[in-house]
């Protein structure tokens, strides 16, 4: 009874097989059942051997029978699938199934497999099974699964700490730190070098808990280390517990606004006011970090430091200068006039705060409008913007570009960008 469409299904088959994609199995499931069900394959109760051969069905047969739209064969073909421990994934997606003598019947073979699955093989089931629990009726196989991580062989829920799924990863994660199965240290390293945000917050979190108020070196210098600015604050947070709050100076001046503000925070429980540290920095000449004049503007009064942050407008360093500029927009010191120029600055980043600092009082800016802008000046440049400086709007301006003069086409550009973002507003 076998016609060039069973072919292709069990060519499907096998490749969910091979692939082990979590999305594979749910399309497979979807596509043995249109097959079935407008007729390209065979009814499964002429050929599935379960019914009709005292042999054993395949993998591919099996697979086929266990999607089909009868759900008694669903049902029937759901005793052969302690036989077949690959075809799990579909016996998860079958504990969902609208038939409730087919779910019970998958639930309870689930139940009985589970146990005896090696770590490795929890892997694609769990997937599978993460997935499944957003449908109706689809809890069933992932509680299963949870209660055998948190309640079963510790190394169930170690060997998928590292697994591919990202839905994985995080209940892996989630069961190891409420067992408390991995130690401050390697949950550190964990938090500051773990793709997935939801990972790095729970890990740094649960880092500076488990280590108390021994908070050493082993747990600080990853936190500290990290490239994302929320696991950098975790740590910057943790010093004060490990009583190494002065060491927080320096993140004073990090490139991430959420660093910035938990370095004022853990300065202060100790003691020290960060203003008189912004003021210093920023009148330390060549040796002003790049992001002081951010920070001395997120604290700092108006009054006394718009003065500090117009003069460094001047500074020979573009972060610096695009710095000053940021800081005079949070204080709302911004003077068309004298930031125009800065229109024309040789560095994009400044360029990209200035237009930004620009837009909202772009209507009254002097200047005449061209008509036309200079060939191959792109409007929509990529700027290096720093980190937690969001929204910068990059314009490149060539130097010898034929055209309008600089000033002219820069204000054209700044005007185009405020146009842009009412546009967006007014859709919205």
């Amino acid at each position: 009874m076998r016609n060039s469409a069973f072919d292709e299904l069990e060519h499907h088959v096998a490749r969910a097989l091979d692939l082990g994609d979590t999305g594979a199995w749910a399309e497979l499931d979807e596509h043995i059942r249109g097959a079935l069900r407008w007729g390209r394959v065979p009814p499964t109760h002429v050929w599935f051997p379960g019914v009709t051969q005292s042999r054993l069905p395949t993998d591919p047969e099996l697979a086929i029978a266990l999607c089909g739209p009868d759900g008694r064969i669903r049902e029937a073909a759901l005793a052969y699938a302690p036989g077949a421990p690959a075809l799990l994934p579909l016996v998860v997606i079958r504990c969902a199934d609208w038939a409730e003598p087919v779910r019970a019947r998958a639930r309870a073979v689930l139940g009985a497999e589970l146990p005896g699955l090696s770590p490795e093989a929890l892997g694609p089931i769990t997937a599978v099974a993460l997935r499944v629990a957003g449908r109706g009726r689809g809890n069933a196989a992932s509680e299963l699964l949870v209660r055998l991580l948190r309640e079963g062989p510790e190394a169930d829920a170690t060997a998928l700490l590292g697994y591919e799924d990202r839905a994985v990863r995080r209940l892996a994660h989630r069961v190891a730190v409420e067992r408390g199965l991995l130690s401050p240290a390697r949950l550190a390293t964990t938090a500051a070098t773990d793709p997935d945000v939801v990972v790095q917050d729970l890990c740094a979190s649960a880092a500076i808990t488990a280590a108390g108020d021994t908070v050493d070196e082993t747990v600080l210098a990853p936190l500290l280390g990290s490239r994302t600015g929320r696991v950098r604050a975790a740590g910057v947070t943790a010093l004060r517990r490990g009583g190494r709050a002065a060491e927080a100076e320096p993140f004073l001046y990090d490139r991430s606004a959420l660093v910035r503000a938990c370095a004022r925070w853990t300065l202060r429980q100790a003691g020290t006011d960060p203003l008189p540290l912004y003021r210093a920095a920023c009148a330390a000449g060549d040796r002003t970090p790049h992001f002081a004049p951010v920070g001395l503007a997120e604290c700092g009064d108006r009054a006394t430091d718009v003065p500090t942050l117009w003069a460094l407008i001047d500074h020979d360093r573009p972060r610096v200068r695009a710095g000053a500029v940021v800081g005079l927009r949070l204080l709302d010191a911004v003077r068309p006039q004298r930031l125009v120029p800065l229109l024309d600055d040789s560095s994009r980043r400044v360029v990209g705060e200035t237009a930004k600092a620009l837009a909202p009082r772009a209507d009254h800016l002097p200047g005449e409008v061209p008509s036309d802008a200079p060939a191959g000046v792109p409007i929509d440049t990529p700027a290096d913007t720093p980190a937690g400086t969001p929204g910068a709007v990059p314009v490149d301006v060539p130097i010898d570009s034929a055209g309008p003069e600089p000033g002219a086409w820069a204000l054209r550009v700044l005007r185009l960008v405020l146009g842009r973002n009412r546009g967006r507003a007014t859709g919205a």
